[in-house]
């Protein structure tokens, strides 16, 4: 339980972070505003195309994880 609140408070902590939004380097956010719309919306594909894979490889590892833990305590 207390691992879980320590976990809990990190993770507040760092959201809170100047860089967390993405808005800290100002060349990157000077170029992206001025893709304009039809730009914007390319370069959030292009995040959602980067950001799948290595979401599906984070989750497919937990998944792989939690069935482990869970055969060895049966």
């Amino acid at each position: 339980m207390r691992l879980k609140f320590l976990a809990a408070g990190l993770l507040a902590i760092l959201s809170f972070a100047q860089g967390v939004f993405a808005q800290g380097c100002a060349l990157c956010y000077t170029s992206a505003s001025a893709l304009g719309q039809a730009g914007q919306r390319s370069l959030d594909y292009g995040i959602l195309a980067l950001l799948t894979p290595a979401l599906v490889l984070f989750l497919g590892v937990m998944f792989l994880l939690y069935r482990r833990a869970v055969a060895a305590t049966t």
